[in-house]
């Protein structure tokens, strides 16, 4: 057995004053008492003067970009070679950051998906992988490169048959185009909605939950109408701007529960001098970087007071924001039962940060330690 304590902790609901000691054995969380709590026998305890929490989850993640500008351009040209390597950099550098666990929505031909199954087979130093397989998407659609692409009624229900047969954790659909496929618009719907509802039920019926890919608010109205179970971007964009949206569907989408993953999550300075595919859209909408990010904020802030999406800059506490990368995602990501909270049973998977989280969120900036199964991971 092991000890992990700090002077400052949070669960993934709340910050516990009397901060932690988390007791760990075989990978599990076998307990969680005070930071003063007196540990008896043979157990190694390791102290920090940060704070304590579930190791991050990113709920939003493609696996198989590079995160450099225009990744998504690459994908399609990579060997599989190149592929498997950029995989194992995002991973790494993930978990260099504090996160634990990814969901990866989108890779190139089910790639991400085996490398799911290869963890599977045995512990691994990287996050926990939930993956989706290829987009579901609509003829030269958006991310149609990465193998996604049906057409008509037959080969969604064969493209719906194969994620369910190789096992994904989640069915991705792009219900809108996007920013980034030339040919395909952000503001526009890719497929019917008797065809977005076939996606769904079939889905459904096999157990898989779905999570639509959604820019343009007819997608949105679309995916909330068809009962899917998450929302990517949510951005409810039309030529006028983000969140045009009428109070009723928000109202809705506050009431069906589906959760929404605003990825807002923006770089500064490539924003400084935006790609030419995000400037183009900006054009469209007649608004600068400044205004388009402020937009998004402001809508984001218009879901959470309807209900719908949690964040700091939206307007809630710390703890409440944090839980979106902790219990509020491993509950979207279908992995609520082992991830996201300090609690016994659960995995020990645990991030430590410099100083103290509740007074200073940019404290996640600073990660002090990365522990999977309870053990430090080496930079």
């Amino acid at each position: 057995m092991r000890a992990i304590r700090a002077r400052h902790a949070y669960d993934g609901e709340s910050f516990l004053e009397a901060g932690a000691t988390v007791l760990v054995e075989d990978g599990l969380i076998i307990g969680v008492e005070s930071y003063g709590f007196q540990v008896s026998g043979p157990c190694l305890v390791i102290g920090y003067e940060g704070t304590l929490l579930p190791g991050l989850i990113d709920a939003h993640t493609h696996l198989v970009t590079d995160s450099g500008v225009s990744a998504l351009d690459r994908v399609a040209g990579y060997s599989a070679e190149e592929i498997e390597e950029v995989i194992s950099r995002a991973l790494r550098d993930q978990l260099l950051a504090g996160v634990t666990t990814v969901r990866d929505l989108g890779d190139r031909r089910f790639c991400v998906l085996d490398r799911r199954d290869r963890q599977l087979s045995g512990p691994v130093t990287e996050p926990t992988i939930v993956a989706s397989g290829p987009p579901l998407t609509s003829k030269d659609g958006h991310c149609h490169y990465m193998g996604g692409e049906v057409s008509g009624a037959d080969e969604i229900i064969g493209a719906v048959a194969e994620r369910v047969e190789r096992g994904v954790d989640i069915i991705k659909v792009m219900a809108s185009g996007g920013v980034n496929t030339p040919g395909s618009d952000a503001m526009l719907t890719q497929f019917t909605t008797a065809e977005l509802q076939l996606i769904v039920d079939r889905a459904h019926a096999a157990g898989v939950a779905v999570t639509a890919h959604a820019h343009g608010t007819p997608a949105v109205e679309q995916a909330v109408a068809v009962g899917v179970d998450g929302i990517e971007h949510c951005s409810c964009v039309t030529d006028r701007g983000f969140g045009q949206v009428s109070e009723e569907t928000v109202s809705a989408l506050a009431r069906s529960r589906i959760a929404v993953c605003p990825t807002i999550g923006v770089d500064a300075q490539l924003m400084k001098a935006p790609p030419p595919m995000i400037k183009a859209m900006m054009d469209r909408m007649g608004m600068t970087a400044e205004q388009m990010l402020q937009a998004r904020w402001d809508f984001v802030g218009r879901l959470h007071r309807a209900g719908v999406c949690e964040l700091v800059a939206a307007g809630l506490s710390v703890a409440e924001a944090l839980a979106t990368a902790t219990s509020g995602a491993a509950e979207a990501c279908g992995v609520s039962a082992r991830k996201g909270r300090l609690a016994p049973g659960y995995d020990a998977d645990l991030l430590v940060v410099d100083g103290d989280l509740e007074t200073d969120v940019t404290a996640l900036h600073r990660p002090r330690s990365v522990l999977l199964r309870g053990l430090p991971v080496s930079a």
